[in-house]
C-alpha cells in the first residue's frame, strides 16, 4: 500500500492551501472526507458480501453433506426392511400370514363376542337375591337413559 506519513500529509495539505485557497479549503476537505466515507462504506459492503457467499458456500456444502448422510441411511434402512421381508416371508404362514415357529405351533380359538349389552349395569349381586327383594334388576347408566329416551325425528 501507499505510505503516507504525517510529514507527507503535512506537505499535501500546505500545497492544497496555496493551490486552492483558504476560502474554499474547508468545503473541499467536507467533500474528500463525504467521499471517503462512501469509499469506505463501499469497501466495507463488498466485504460482507463476500463473507456472505462464503458462508452461503459453507452452508451449501453443510447442506449436501447432511442430505447425503440422510440418504446413506434410508438406503440402510430401506435394505434391512428388505432383509427383514425377505425372512419374515420365508418363515410366515403363506395363507395367514402369521409367523411359524418350530416350538409353539397351536391352534387359539376364534374370538367370540360376548353379547353383553353395554347399556345395562352388572353388579355384584345376584339376579335371584334382587328378584326375591324386588329390585330393580336393569338400572341404565346416564348415557343410556339418553340413548333410550332420546326423542326420533320425524320425517317431513
Amino acid at each position: 500500500m501507499i505510505d503516507i506519513g504525517v510529514t507527507k500529509l503535512a506537505i499535501i495539505g500546505a500545497i492544497a492551501l496555496l493551490v486552492i485557497g483558504p476560502e474554499k479549503l474547508p468545503g473541499l476537505a467536507k467533500t474528500a472526507g463525504t467521499l471517503l466515507g462512501r469509499a469506505r462504506r463501499y469497501v466495507a459492503d463488498v466485504k460482507e458480501e463476500v463473507n456472505r457467499s462464503m458462508e452461503l458456500d459453507e452452508l451449501k456444502k453443510m447442506k449436501d453433506s447432511v442430505e447425503n448422510a440422510a440418504r446413506d441411511v434410508e438406503k440402510t434402512i430401506q435394505t434391512s426392511a428388505a432383509d427383514f421381508e425377505k425372512s419374515w416371508t420365508e418363515h410366515a404362514d403363506p395363507v395367514s400370514g402369521a409367523l411359524i415357529t418350530e416350538a409353539v405351533k397351536t391352534d387359539f380359538p376364534q374370538y367370540k363376542h360376548p353379547g353383553k349389552n353395554w347399556r345395562v349395569k352388572q353388579s355384584a349381586t345376584p339376579r335371584w337375591y334382587k328378584v326375591r327383594r324386588g329390585v330393580r334388576s336393569n338400572a341404565l347408566s346416564g348415557a343410556a337413559r339418553v340413548a333410550r329416551f332420546r326423542p326420533t325425528r320425524l320425517s317431513q
